[in-house]
């Protein structure tokens, strides 16, 4: 039995060890498994709640600043953008200095970022803190998932994906409730104070616990960096362009943009045996499906997301409280079987799980596009809920297809792709609602829920295809 010395403050060979047989798919030695379990959940737990409480207090935060509303939107928009943009650079600088390293390090800025964010006297000062929180952000979520798959056996890791998407749920889950109760007795000022001990903590654990993991010698490409955060950024930002209708050549000159900078990556990179823009990922069938997978199926969440309040509000008249209660079957079903898919993909093919649980989803978008305006409670409530264990039936094992579709020291650049697939898809999501309210009237809410139903759709064929491309070309990977 190892010592606790040994096991939490191991010297340099016994680090090598534990490094090595992480890359061999062992894990790590309990209990230290367990700790870093503990605070690999807790940091995510950390920016899913910053990322959902942020949005309630807009309306407060403008009105403390004396702000336009459209102003304030940048606080949620510089977060998101800082996000997507970093999520490649740093999933590359964790392969050269180390997960453990970049994971704590987005801690520690993310924790600095709040307390400045308290300290902001001005729109454009909590902007800015806002956007290095992002930063701090992505740090944790570029490698979340690649410390999970070093931290657990390959036995095991379909659970501890399962156990992942269920926290995400409960914290967006919890999110807006917890920041409606802060604000009825507080300012938004402790919005952000909440970080600063749950940021303390994860460090406090996650110093001794966190896994490490054999580095890469190569230097990092800052050319590559600049040409990826630009790239993705104005995929973003045409995609929202879309949405908002800003003038055609506007989202002309940034799709041209776009497309420069990722050819000049490309040719940059060529002959890389990792570049930045992981294109030789790509290559591999399941991986490049389950990515394909991962974009349509966030598009239907966030179809369904940002259109509901609207349907349930102006069409069906809700009230204001009794939306948000409406919409809590869907996070609550995703908690309660992404822990069981989990599981069970540690038993069953991914891609039939994913397919099963996609076309769940598409029956359930299907149901609440037909849904009558007299619908009561309990008949929005199975819908809402049936869409959500589709979710959470697909989400788990979709990730670990990405991951066991990927090898060992590439594990980096797939987190990072896994975190650009999902906002993308959720950009494209929100853009197409915005394009159907504009074009439709509210009822375009009703449209892309319809709409939302053919995406899951084709997300479950997606899904399923992966049978065959896994019969055809062995698994890349472990």
């Amino acid at each position: 039995m190892p010592s606790f010395r040994t096991l939490f403050f191991p010297r340099h060979d016994q680090r090598l060890a534990l490094a090595t047989a992480s890359a061999e798919g062992k894990g790590l030695p309990a209990p230290r498994r367990y700790v870093a379990l503990a605070t690999i959940l807790l940091g995510l737990t950390l920016a899913v709640l910053d990322g959902t409480i942020a949005n309630v207090a807009l309306p407060s935060i403008a009105r403390h600043f004396h702000a336009e509303a459209a102003e304030s939107i940048w606080i949620v928009n510089g977060y998101q953008l800082a996000i997507v943009m970093s999520l490649l650079p740093l999933a590359a600088l964790a392969d050269i200095y180390g997960y453990r390293t970049v994971y704590l390090g987005g801690v520690v800025l993310f924790t600095a970022a709040s307390v400045a964010c308290i300290l902001a006297e001005s729109m454009e000062a909590l902007t800015a803190a806002r956007i290095a929180q992002g930063l701090g952000a992505a740090g944790l979520m570029a490698v979340n998932m690649s410390m999970l798959r070093f931290s657990v056996a390959r036995g095991r890791f379909g659970a501890a994906i399962g156990v992942n998407a269920m926290v995400v749920a409960v914290a967006s889950t919890v999110g807006p409730v917890l920041a409606g109760a802060i604000l009825s007795v507080a300012s938004w000022h402790w919005l952000f104070a909440i970080n600063i001990p749950l940021g303390l903590l994860t460090l406090l654990i996650g110093v001794p616990s966190l896994p490490e993991t054999l580095r890469r010698k190569r230097r990092f490409d800052w050319l590559s960096a600049l040409l990826s955060a630009i790239g993705i950024g104005l995929v973003i930002m045409v995609i929202d362009g879309i949405g908002a209708k800003l003038p055609l050549y506007v989202t002309g000159l940034q799709i041209l943009g776009c497309i420069l900078c990722f050819v000049l990556q490309i040719r940059h990179e060529r002959g890389s045996d990792s570049p930045m823009l992981p294109v030789d990922l790509l290559r591999i069938p399941i991986f490049s499906l389950s990515i394909c997978t991962s974009i349509l199926s966030f598009t239907t969440q966030f179809l369904a997301f940002v259109s509901l309040p609207f349907l349930l509000q102006s069409v069906m008249h809700f009230s204001p409280t009794m939306v948000g209660m409406l919409m809590t079957p869907w996070p609550l079903a995703v908690a309660v079987t992404a822990p069981l898919s989990g599981r069970m993909s540690d038993r069953y093919p991914p891609a039939i799980l994913g397919g099963v649980g996609l076309l769940c989803l598409s029956a359930g978008m299907l149901a609440l596009g037909l849904m009558q305006e007299d619908a009561q409670i309990w008949d929005i409530a199975w819908r809402m809920a049936l869409c959500g264990a589709g979710f959470g039936l697909f989400q788990a094992p979709n990730n670990r297809a990405m991951q066991e579709a990927t090898p060992m020291e590439r594990t980096g650049a797939a987190s990072g792709m896994m975190g650009t697939a999902r906002l993308t898809g959720q950009s494209v999501g929100a853009a197409l609602v915005a394009l159907m309210l504009h074009k439709l009237g509210l009822w375009g809410a009703t449209g892309a829920l319809l709409l939302g139903s053919v995406f899951a759709f084709l997300a479950a064929i997606a899904s399923m295809s992966r049978l065959v491309a896994s019969k055809a070309k062995p698994k890349t990977g472990d």
